[in-house]
């Protein structure tokens, strides 16, 4: 008879928030693993309702430190799109490259601080910074160009304050902009070392196959690669417009957590963020991101999570090349914001955040106060995948010394960069040996 074992982890670090996972096995395999999402929710869909529209960029804000703007980029397009009102190409292209920041700065803190010293066989980001000074040294420079792009066009690096319905409150000079070129320049090519620096890391081996593989979902759009705008698709089939969203997707409550799960209502979990992304969207990258790609062997369809971190880094060189041509080919709007008198009516819209689909919907009333609100964070979309992940995974490694296997299921955790402070929260492990359990 197999002697019960437990695992605790009081708190995962590397992660954005706190939660439980369990874990219940024998020989013959896993048969039960639960995200326990054990946070309060924090109500941002209920207090909304009653605040002016054009509040809802700046409140859903401060749901994440880490990716505002993409709160703020799908709160403002929903609003829109509930107005009719469609911004200019100019300032289209400003709210693109204000997500390039964030797409810099957010994925370069998970791939340095957080996801890097699992591969190098570090507790936390400063214990390997001791060992590896140059490795982080260079995570914080590159880090910094994103904040600037962020600090120029959102008034500030955390929170911005400067986007709005309709546009923006201010708009740069071209001047601004160009000044913004050279540290973009330099921090581009440090981004490119990175990306040559993560594909180089011993990843452990893990592809799903037949049945199991997996459904990923993203925006794609026809003539760039996805940030604010597009269809929602998948490798499955799925192709239908950001209306058609809620009737495919729905949220579901699991008795064992405060956070929703969201899955498809034709085919369960799926998976969003960086990965789901390149591989719907490949042919959409910049020349030189895919020609990267190339010379490090990296293969234009990833299905191993555990490579997500060079999937990251190609992304954030991406973010440099096209943050650098949407600066070379900026032309200043005429006016920093369109106005439009509101109506009772309904939108959504989704972009992508650094993790993945993010969609939001509103209704308002005729004098523009919000009625109803939902919000789909990335993180509440990936939780379920992230259960059978490591419910697939586990078999190979049972045999391995608990802190091992531990370890291993937290790194497998971090492959998707949660934020659970999004969705709410997370993390202690409790790992359940069951009557004639492997030893």
């Amino acid at each position: 008879m197999g002697k019960s074992k437990t695992i605790k982890v009081d708190y995962l670090a590397r992660v954005e928030g706190e939660g439980a996972l369990y874990i219940r096995y024998d020989d013959s395999g896993v048969h039960d693993v639960k995200l326990k999402i054990f946070e309060p929710p924090r109500f941002f869909e209920g207090f909304m309702r009653g605040r002016d529209y054009r509040e809802a960029p700046d409140i859903t804000a401060r749901i994440c430190g880490i990716c505002p703007v993409a709160y703020q980029m799908s709160a403002l397009h929903a609003m829109e799109d509930a107005l009719g009102l469609a911004p200019t190409p100019e300032l289209r292209a400003l709210r693109r490259l204000i997500y390039c920041g964030e797409w810099i700065e957010s994925h370069v803190l998970h791939i340095y601080m957080l996801h890097a010293p699992d591969f190098l066989g570090y507790d936390s980001a400063v214990a390997m910074a001791r060992d590896h000074p140059n490795i982080v040294q260079d995570g914080l420079e590159i880090k910094k160009a994103g904040n600037s792009i962020v600090r120029l066009l959102g008034g500030r690096e955390i929170h911005p304050i400067n986007v709005r319905v309709g546009g923006f409150y201010r708009v740069p000079d071209p001047g601004e902009l160009g000044k913004l070129r050279e540290t973009l320049e330099r921090a581009q090519e440090m981004a490119a070392d990175m990306v040559r620096w993560a594909a180089s890391l011993s990843f452990p081996r893990f592809e799903r196959a037949g049945e199991e593989t997996y459904e990923f979902v993203a925006l794609s759009h026809p003539d760039e690669y996805p940030m604010n705008e597009g269809r929602v698709v998948s490798n499955k089939g799925l192709d239908i417009a950001v209306h058609e969203y809620e009737q495919h997707f729905q949220e579901e409550h699991v008795p064992y957590s405060n956070a929703l799960q969201c899955v498809l209502k034709e085919r369960g979990a799926y998976f969003v963020g960086p990965m789901a992304r390149y591989n719907l969207n490949f042919d959409r990258l910049s020349p030189r991101v895919k020609q990267l790609a190339g010379e490090i062997g990296f293969p234009r369809f990833c299905g191993n999570p555990f490579q997500s971190i060079v999937v990251r880094s190609l992304e954030v060189l991406y973010a440099f090349d096209e943050a650098l041509r949407l600066i070379d080919s900026y032309q200043q709007p005429s006016e920093a914001y369109l106005e439009a008198e509101p109506y009772a009516s309904r939108g959504c819209a989704a972009t992508e955040a650094p993790r993945g689909l993010l969609y939001h919907r509103y209704g308002i009333d005729e004098a523009g106060k919000i009625t109803d609100a939902r919000i789909v964070p990335p993180t509440s979309q990936n939780q379920k995948t992230i259960e059978e992940d490591l419910r697939l995974l586990l078999p190979q490694y049972l045999r391995l010394p608990e802190a091992q296997l531990q370890g291993l299921c937290e790194q497998a955790i971090r492959n998707y960069d949660p934020c659970i402070s999004c969705s709410t929260h997370f993390l202690q492990l409790h790992l359940e040996q069951g009557r004639g359990a492997l030893q």
